[in-house]
This record gives C-alpha cells, sequence and structure tokens, in this order.
C-alpha cells in the first residue's frame, strides 16, 4: 500500500501547479541584466578569472579531454538578488577541443533543425525557425528526465558575433517556453504559460569560443529559472529543480565536444 501511494504521488508531480509571477520574472531579469553586465566586463573566458592557481588547474583539467563545470552566482552591487517565488540556476563549463575551429563550432552550435539528432535524447525535436545575418529564432523540445519526465516546448533567439579572428560568442535568451501534457499522445497540449510545473520558465545561453593553445576553448554558461521547491516535496522536486541545470549543461558541452572530436 506505501508503495503504491508513493507511485501516485510521483505520477501526479508533473500536474502539481507552480505559477510564475511578475515579481519573480522581475528577479530574473535584474539577475540578467547583472550577469551580462559582468560579461561584457571582465575576461572573455571565465577560466581567465581565476586566482594563478586555480587557473592552472581548471586549464590542466580540460586540457585532458575532461570538463571544468562550476557553479556561479550573480550579485548586483555586492548584494545578493532575492527571487521570490523561484531558483534562478547558474552554471558555466568548460571544454577544449585540441585543432577545434570557430567555423566548425559555429556550424554545429547553429545548426538547429539537426539538434534534435545531435543532441539527442535531451532535445527531442528541433526546427529553425528564421535567419537574419547571425540572428537566429528556432524552436526546440526538451526532455527532462530525474524520477519524473518533464517535456517543454521552447523558442529561443540567438545572436552570434565576432570579436576577432581568435573569438566568437553567442547570446541566446529564452522567448517562449510551456510545459506539455502527454507528449506525443493524442491529448498533447501545451499548459498555460506560467501556469504549470514549473521545472523551466527562462533559459538563457551564453557560448563562447576562443582558439589559443594548439586548439579550441568552448565555454558555456547556463541561467535557468524554475520554482521554487515546496514544502513536503523536496525530497522528488528538489532533486529535479537543483540538479536538472547541471545535467543540462554537462550533457550539451560534452555533446558538442564529442561532435567536433569526430568531424576532426
Amino acid at each position: 500500500m506505501a508503495i503504491a501511494a508513493l507511485l501516485l504521488t510521483v505520477a501526479g508531480l508533473p500536474a502539481l501547479a507552480a505559477e510564475l509571477e511578475p515579481r519573480t520574472v522581475a528577479a530574473f531579469d535584474r539577475y540578467v541584466r547583472a550577469t551580462e553586465r559582468g560579461l561584457s566586463a571582465g575576461p572573455f573566458l571565465w577560466v581567465d578569472r581565476l586566482p594563478p592557481a586555480r587557473r592552472s588547474e581548471v586549464l590542466a583539467l580540460i586540457q585532458r579531454n575532461m570538463l571544468s563545470i562550476e557553479s556561479l552566482r550573480t550579485l548586483d552591487n555586492e548584494r545578493e538578488i532575492d527571487v521570490p517565488g523561484g531558483l534562478i540556476h547558474h552554471w558555466v563549463g568548460t571544454a577544449f577541443v585540441p585543432g577545434g575551429t570557430l567555423d566548425e563550432t559555429l556550424a554545429v552550435l547553429r545548426d538547429y533543425d539537426r539538434h534534435e539528432r545531435i543532441y539527442a535524447p535531451v532535445v527531442a525535436r528541433s526546427r529553425l525557425i528564421s535567419r537574419e545575418g547571425d540572428r537566429f529564432r528556432f524552436f526546440l523540445r526538451f526532455n527532462m528526465k530525474k524520477v519524473i519526465t518533464v517535456v517543454v516546448n521552447s523558442e529561443h533567439e540567438a545572436l552570434f558575433t565576432r570579436a576577432g579572428p581568435d573569438r566568437a560568442e553567442g547570446w541566446i535568451h529564452s522567448t517562449r517556453i510551456a510545459e506539455v501534457e502527454n507528449p506525443d499522445a493524442a491529448g498533447e497540449r501545451e499548459k498555460p504559460i506560467g501556469e504549470d510545473g514549473g521545472y523551466l520558465w527562462r533559459l538563457n545561453t551564453y557560448w563562447r569560443l576562443q582558439v589559443r593553445d594548439g586548439g579550441l576553448y568552448i565555454q558555456c554558461e547556463s541561467v535557468s529559472l524554475t520554482r521554487g521547491i515546496p514544502v513536503g516535496l523536496g525530497w522528488i522536486v528538489g532533486p529535479f529543480v537543483t540538479s536538472i541545470p547541471k545535467e543540462s549543461l554537462t550533457f550539451t558541452l560534452e555533446t558538442t565536444r564529442k561532435q567536433l572530436v569526430r568531424a576532426s
């Protein structure tokens, strides 16, 4: 009986409603503005912001074909940014591809029609909506699983720029995210935006690429917004909203690195 009750609880979790409030969105937007100011002001790569000993340690790690994944926290005027009704997840990952090039990497990152193949199973569907020069609009369906499975449809805008012959970057902002009920079934429908499980409300991604040391450094920084952890359900909701952002970034970065190594 206890096991049956547990299974029923888990099965019903995706339907557990959370409401995205204007104050939550305002706090996220404030966090993003502060984060993007920091990106524009500091060294191009996160690793170059580290103290010398730590920087050498991270560079040695990624040059052994491993990933560096770190949690970040942006302050605004040296103060924490409170996010009522939600959680912000901020991660940065760095990889190294010996002999990698900007053109090859940008070709993978911007091939949105093929993301459902490159980044499966996390990306279940993908398509390019429009392109104007280096500005892209695209659709992704994410399949997120951590005990429970959550599927979301999302739309994004990306702007890629080159600051010189040795570096490029892409800033990507989500413009629409809707959780999907009964995905790939006859009763499939999108839940009202902001009135869903709250497992992904916003997602911004910042790619930075730099050629040096005989290869290409690939940095991916993500800032996402989810619901807070409800009282009494932290044992299941907590691991999902806190671990999925890191795991998704790790998967995306490692898959990109492997794709480029195979192509070289």
